[in-house]
């Protein structure tokens, strides 16, 4: 654990800051299911491969990824059928609502990390009120499916991961260490090898200090763009204050509980790994690697220090990229944001590579995002495309990005350990 960053926090003097309300949470009733570990899941955005959602429904036939994920041949039957295990899970005491309103204290444990948040009801605000800063843009057409998810189930299925700077003074710190030394309301270890442990918050002292602390900071949104997007959306269309004003998040003081920042690859679907490099030329340096994918990432990781690099894969080795032409950056990457920006490896890509060399469309059918390095190889060798592995982004850059208003390319980072699917969620109809 690491004390030693309460120097830069984010305390706002002069404005209005964040405002964490408590809510009935909905939780699984431990006796109506074979275990809580089983009835778990990643993120909605990480369980991109087909095997793994079978993996996730087979586990336990009430695992969350049947309402985060339903499977159905059009999208609006997909989100009836989510509503509808919902409503029939509630109805058979699968879930139950926690008697009072509460905040909850989440801790996850696993990998060498020790990880605690709070997990509660926040207002929503606009990106242009400071309040909550996002760093990456998003693709409409997810934000339009998870609204139309969210829209049919009147739920908040998975919290979001933010994460703000805490004063060394913090009482909501105070709260934490004070609430993780009780029993927990459950605990469960997931096949990831992390443990989950939960607590609720419900005393009224201890409420009002985290509300009057978090209320002094700023957060930045480590996962769950597109969904913080989907809140908007929804709020929008319910003018009437109420349960819409607010949406599920989880909050994580990482100047005691530094998150891990990992890179999100590219899988080119329809461009093949000799086209990719004979379209290069001489525009960036090209090494091949005849290694195994950990000796190669090693590689690419040594290039950090030195500038934009990659590592493509799909014809069965790895090419290392590094030393782009300069005439090539300066003909295509905007001259109207920060150097930090400029020099991102993710604005390279998609600036100098995808859009000008390769001349991909950043579309579904054309680019996917995978968090696991192994994964996208796999599938860019089953499929015949590209993948493109990252370097990860470093967490002071984004959070300084994110505080002039600039936004990186979507899906530049992923911010881990993330909340697991499942522990705790938010129906609007019981606020």
């Amino acid at each position: 654990m690491n004390t030693s960053g309460h120097a830069a926090t984010d305390v706002r003097d002069d404005a209005p800051g964040l405002h964490l309300a408590p809510f009935r949470g909905l939780r699984y009733v431990p006796e109506r299911v074979g275990s809580l570990a089983a009835v778990t899941s990643p993120p909605y955005d990480v369980v991109v491969r087909p095997d793994g959602l079978i993996h996730l429904e087979s586990a336990d036939p009430h695992n969350i990824v049947r309402l985060i994920l339903p499977q159905a041949i059009t999208a609006g039957t997909r989100h009836r059928k989510a509503a509808v295990t919902l409503d029939r899970w509630l109805a058979d005491g699968v879930l139950a609502p926690d008697p009072e309103p509460a905040l909850y204290v989440y801790e996850q444990h696993g990998d060498g990390i020790l990880q605690r948040g709070v997990i509660g009801a926040l207002e929503l605000s606009s990106p242009d009120e400071g309040i909550v800063l996002p760093h990456e843009d998003v693709m409409p057409h997810v934000v339009e499916d998870r609204a139309a998810l969210m829209r049919t189930t009147a739920a908040n299925l998975e919290p979001l991961l933010l994460t703000y700077v805490g004063a060394e003074e913090d009482g909501a710190d105070a709260v934490i260490e004070r609430t993780v030394l009780r029993e927990p309301l459950l605990c469960t270890t997931t096949e990831d090898g992390f443990q989950h442990r939960l607590w609720s918050i419900t005393d009224p002292t201890e409420l009002a200090t985290i509300t009057r602390e978090l209320a002094r900071h700023q957060a930045l949104i480590a996962d769950g763009h597109h969904r913080w997007a989907t809140y908007l959306r929804l709020r929008e269309e319910h003018v009437v204050p109420g349960p819409w004003n607010h949406g599920l998040v989880l909050l994580v003081d990482t100047a005691r509980y530094p998150l891990r920042v990992r890179a999100i690859h590219r899988l080119l679907n329809r461009l093949p790994v000799t086209d990719a490099l004979a379209a290069i030329g001489d525009s960036f340096r090209v090494r091949r690697i005849d290694q195994p994918l950990p000796a190669a990432l090693d590689l690419l990781a040594a290039t950090a220090a030195e500038g934009n690099a990659f590592l493509l894969a799909g014809d069965g080795a790895f090419h290392l990229l590094d030393r782009p032409d300069p005439a090539l950056l300066d003909r295509t990457i905007r001259t109207d944001r920060p150097q930090a920006w400029r020099t991102l490896d993710a604005t390279v890509l998609h600036s100098a590579l995808l859009e000008n060399v390769w001349h991909v469309p950043d579309a579904p059918e054309d680019i996917s995002y995978i968090h696991d390095a192994g994964a996208a190889v796999d599938q860019a060798e089953r499929r015949g495309g590209t993948a493109v592995l990252m370097h990860p982004v470093r967490e002071a850059v984004v959070r300084d990005l994110a505080r002039q208003g600039v936004t990186m390319p979507r899906k530049s980072t992923s911010f881990g350990p993330k909340p697991a699917t499942g522990l705790v969620l938010r129906s609007l109809a019981l606020d």
